[in-house]
């Protein structure tokens, strides 16, 4: 089944469409989807090496776009949009002490968030609503972001046909192991 549904993913993945999904993803990943544009960026640049520092850029550009309608919803929306996601992701305890730590040290919470499998998505709704510098979180986002983006897909096209040659070899292990990051980030998520 992983097997297949890998085939599938890279079959869509060299389609005309994988862009405008791409976008899609990585722009509603930075502010409520739980799943990673990896997911999508991996097979895009394995089919089409070629693409590969476009997808980096596409994916960086939305992902920060997203990333400002995170940082509007916690502003703004605070109460209505941020409060559900927040308490979902078990976090609304912690918005008094966002607003402290954010006015010092609100550059290194969206960079490492940027760039770890932490949800990207908390940090965001966070430094809206914490009040957090827009360009503060738009520099430290697209710093963090392209440095994530760019080193995936440059790995992908300096490194590409043995780095397909290993998932496809071990399917079973990069699909458990991408499993295991995801799931990680958010328990992470729920300790920090």
């Amino acid at each position: 089944m992983i097997r297949r549904l890998y085939d599938w993913t890279l079959s869509l993945a060299a389609g005309p469409r994988a862009p405008a999904a791409l976008g899609s993803v990585s722009f509603v990943e930075s502010s409520v989807f739980p799943i990673p544009p990896d997911i999508l960026l991996i097979p895009m640049v394995i089919a089409r090496r070629e693409k590969a520092w476009w997808y980096a850029l596409l994916c960086t550009l939305t992902s920060v776009a997203g990333g400002v309608l995170g940082y509007l919803i916690g502003m703004f929306l605070f109460e209505q949009v941020a409060e559900p996601i927040l308490a979902f992701y078990g976090k609304m305890h912690y918005v008094a002490e966002f607003k402290s730590i954010f006015a010092e040290w609100g550059w290194w919470f969206v960079f490492i968030a940027g760039l770890t499998p932490f949800p990207y998505k908390v940090i965001t709704i966070a430094s809206g609503a914490a009040g957090l510098s827009l360009p503060v979180f738009v520099a430290a986002s697209i710093v963090s972001r392209g440095l994530r983006f760019f080193i995936v897909s440059g790995l992908l096209y300096f490194f590409g046909p043995p780095i397909k040659d290993f998932i496809e070899r071990r399917l079973g292990l990069m699909f458990t192991l991408f499993v295991v990051l995801l799931v990680g980030g958010f328990v992470l998520l729920k300790f920090i």
